[in-house]
C-alpha cells in the first residue's frame, strides 16, 4: 500500500497460455489477486485518504525529507528538466519538486487512473505556466513509450516517491528499475524514496489503521471485481487483516473469509473456507544493502542517500 500499482507477469497454464489473472490468482494457495486493480477511482481517492492519515507515516516522513533537502536535489538536477512520474496520484509531492528545480521543461506523469491524471495535468498547467505537461495513461510496470516533446531539456529526473519500490518482488524490483533507466535514458537521475521499517507495531498501525481506511480500501478490490466482471463478494464476509513477515521484510494485505462460502465470477465458482485469506499486496521494507544491490543491477549508481532521523526512510538519489 505504497503505490499507484504494480502488475505481475500472467499466470500461464500447462500450453504457456497467458491465464486470466484474476481467476488464476484465486486458483492458486494462497489465493491471490492482482493489487492494480486496489487502484480503480474508489480505490484511487481512498489510497490518497490513507496518505493523509497520522498513522501512515511514510508520507509526513517523506515530505518532510523532500521539503528540507529538495534544493540540494534541485541543484544536481539543474536547469530545464524533463521529470518522469510514474504513478503521479494526485502529484503533491510533485508539487514540492516543481517548485524546487530551475525552469522545469516537461513533466511526463504516469499513471493508471486517467481522471485523476487529467485533473493533477490541468491543475499543473494552471499553476506552471512555463512548463510543458504530456501525461501517458498506462501501467508503469510494462514497456511504455514516452509522449513526444516539444521542449527541449537538459537532464531527464525519474521521480518514484512512497515506497512505491517495496511493491515489486524482489527480482521484479529489478526489472523494473532497469526498465526505468532504459526509458530515462544516459546520465539521467533517479529520485527514489523507499522505507526500510521493521517495527512490526508501526507497521501494523500503519497498515491496518483505526479508523478503517485501509480496511476500505483493502475491500474496494472486492467492489471492483463486483463492478466490472459481475462477481459476487459479499465485502462484510471478509476482514482486512495486515501482517508483517519478518522472515521476508514485508508487510502483507489479507482479505480473510469469515465464514466458508462460495463466491460467482464470470462463469466460475470460488470457495472459500473460514479463516482463508486472499493476498492483495506486498508492501517489502528493504534493508539498503538489498536496494543498492536491485539498483546497481538495474543500471543506477548512487550518488546519495538521506535518510530520516525518526524512522529508517530513505531518499535515494542515483544516475545512469
Amino acid at each position: 500500500m505504497t503505490a499507484r500499482h504494480t502488475a505481475r507477469d500472467p499466470l500461464l497454464d500447462d500450453s504457456g497460455v497467458p491465464l486470466d489473472d484474476v481467476l488464476g490468482g484465486l486458483s492458486q494457495m494462497p489465493k491471490r489477486l492482482p493489487c492494480r486493480l486496489l487502484y480503480d477511482p474508489a480505490g484511487a481517492a481512498l489510497f490518497e485518504a490513507i496518505c493523509r492519515l497520522d498513522a501512515y507515516y511514510p508520507t509526513r516522513t517523506e515530505v518532510a525529507l523532500l521539503q528540507e533537502h529538495l534544493p540540494m536535489l534541485a541543484d544536481e538536477v539543474g536547469p530545464e528538466a524533463r521529470v518522469i512520474e510514474p504513478g503521479s496520484g494526485e502529484g503533491i509531492k510533485t508539487e514540492l519538486l516543481l517548485r524546487a528545480l530551475d525552469r522545469p521543461a516537461t513533466y511526463v506523469p504516469i499513471d493508471v487512473a486517467a481522471d485523476q491524471l487529467e485533473l493533477t495535468a490541468a491543475r499543473l498547467r494552471r499553476d506552471h505556466p512555463g512548463l510543458e505537461v504530456a501525461p501517458l495513461v498506462g501501467d508503469y510496470t510494462k514497456p511504455l513509450v514516452l509522449p513526444a516533446s516539444t521542449r527541449s531539456h537538459q537532464k531527464t529526473v525519474v521521480f518514484f516517491p512512497g515506497s512505491t519500490i517495496g511493491n515489486f518482488e524482489p527480482a521484479e524490483a529489478t526489472a523494473f528499475l532497469a526498465r526505468l533507466a532504459r526509458l530515462a535514458g544516459p546520465r539521467s537521475l533517479l529520485i527514489l524514496g523507499a522505507d526500510a521499517t521493521r517495527d512490526e507495531a508501526r507497521l501494523v498501525r500503519a497498515y491496518d489503521d483505526e479508523a478503517g481506511v485501509t480496511a476500505a480500501f483493502n475491500k474496494n478490490i472486492l467492489a471492483h471485481l463486483n463492478r466490472d466482471r459481475g462477481a459476487t463478494f459479499d465485502l462484510d464476509a471478509f476482514d482486512h487483516r495486515a501482517v508483517w513477515n519478518r522472515q521476508a521484510s514485508r508487510i502483507e494485505m489479507h482479505l480473510v473469509s469469515r465464514t466458508e462460502q462460495v463466491v460467482r465470477l464470470d462463469n466460475s465458482v470460488v470457495a472459500f473456507d473460514a479463516g482463508e485469506p486472499i493476498i492483495t499486496e506486498h508492501c517489502y521494507k528493504h534493508a539498503p544493502a538489498a536496494l543498492q544491490s536491485y539498483l546497481h543491477a538495474a543500471g543506477w549508481h548512487t550518488l546519495n542517500t538521506i535518510s530520516a532521523r525518526d524512522v529508517p526512510f530513505r531518499l535515494w538519489l542515483c544516475e545512469t
